[in-house]
């Protein structure tokens, strides 16, 4: 392979916008960086809390970048939280070891006049700074992904204050007052795409829009809740930046993914691990989106052969189609790094050698 080929391997990821997607599929992993890397656990020791780590744009600069020197991803995400939100506008937001998120829950619509959307621009400036420098530090043919989480899953957690199995008090909150639960989500939409402009006014050069909580609801209030919130998001990062690739993960849509990439005017689609493979190809041929997805993080975990098979079906199954090779959801703090090694030799075999 030729030395200028080789160095441009990494922009095949934004090709694939493009329409061009020869070869096996550009990588990266969600949660790539993180509690399974050793030298990620150093740094956070460092930072002291979580969103110190967060805010400090040279920490999370360099949590972003390890993954990058020791596996060589066609791609860096950013490392930060979709919780950076809430936490810009107001609301008090902790992450207990071993718990998760703790949020002051927001119980009515009352409790939205404490958020302030124009504090919210200090904290979007410090992970501006973290983009910038990653965009300074990353070289030219690593692409660089933004993020934040989609306004209905970061609604279940400002409603209810915490991570919930069924997000039932946003769920209730969203029957009982749909116009102030409008609310919420319409300050998210707002809020969010001043957020991902930042990034990409930085330096970002793909977004993705995390929707984890997307397969709670049911279809008409998946349409209300995900699909036009979305839609909205995605029309206000693109009048400010119209060439920028989005991603949007709605994670457990299963057969209305087909209908949320048809309606939001996204670029790609994340499967999560439950989606079948057949109707992964089903979203591309009806919508014309690139996929992204979706081997079974705890398959990684394994690793062994049952996960070196899996990763050649699902390369195999979207070959010929415009696809990002990821995992369904994000890596696990117990994983070994060398599965993930092992992976990206699968997944690129015969790329480089």
């Amino acid at each position: 392979m030729a030395v200028d080929e080789h160095s441009d391997r990494g922009r095949r990821l934004l090709r694939v916008f493009k329409g061009e997607h020869e070869g096996p599929p550009p990588l990266w992993l969600m949660r790539q960086a993180g509690r399974y890397l050793p030298e990620y656990r150093a740094t956070r020791t460092q930072a002291g809390s979580f969103l110190d780590l967060c805010y400090t744009p040279s920490l999370a600069a360099e949590v972003t970048l390890q993954p990058i020197r020791r596996y060589d991803f066609d791609a860096a995400i950013l490392f930060s939280d979709i919780l950076v939100v809430p936490h810009a506008l107001g609301q008090s937001v902790d992450f207990v070891e071993g718990e998760g998120p703790r949020l002051s829950a927001i119980t009515d619509v009352s409790e939205l006049r404490r958020l302030d959307v124009g504090r919210a621009r200090h904290k979007y400036t410090i992970v501006a700074e973290t983009v910038a420098r990653l965009r300074q530090d990353l070289p030219r043919e690593i692409a660089l992904i933004g993020f934040c989480g989609a306004p209905w899953t970061v609604a279940t957690y400002m409603v209810a204050g915490r991570g919930t199995p069924d997000q039932a008090p946003a769920r209730l909150f969203a029957y009982r007052d749909p116009a102030g639960f409008g609310e919420l989500v319409d300050l998210l939409v707002a809020t969010s795409a001043d957020y991902l402009c930042d990034q990409v006014a930085a330096g970002a050069d793909v977004l993705q829009i995390f929707d984890t909580w997307a397969g709670a609801l049911p279809d008409d209030q998946f349409e209300r809740w995900v699909i036009q919130p979305t839609r909205r998001l995605v029309a206000a990062v693109r009048s400010r930046h119209p060439e920028v690739p989005i991603i949007g993960f709605p994670r457990g849509a299963q057969a209305l993914a087909v209908r949320y990439a048809l309606q939001t005017g996204l670029d790609g689609v994340g499967c999560d691990t439950s989606m079948p493979l057949h109707l992964m190809s089903q979203i591309h041929r009806d919508a014309q989106v690139v996929i992204q997805g979706n081997l079974d993080p705890l398959l990684l975990l394994a690793g062994g052969e049952h996960m070196r098979a899996r990763a050649r079906q699902i390369v195999m199954a979207m070959s010929g189609l415009p696809h990002i090779f990821n995992l369904g959801h994000g890596i696990l703090p117990q994983t070994p790094p060398e599965n993930v090694r092992e992976l990206i030799q699968i997944v690129r075999s015969g790329v480089d050698a």
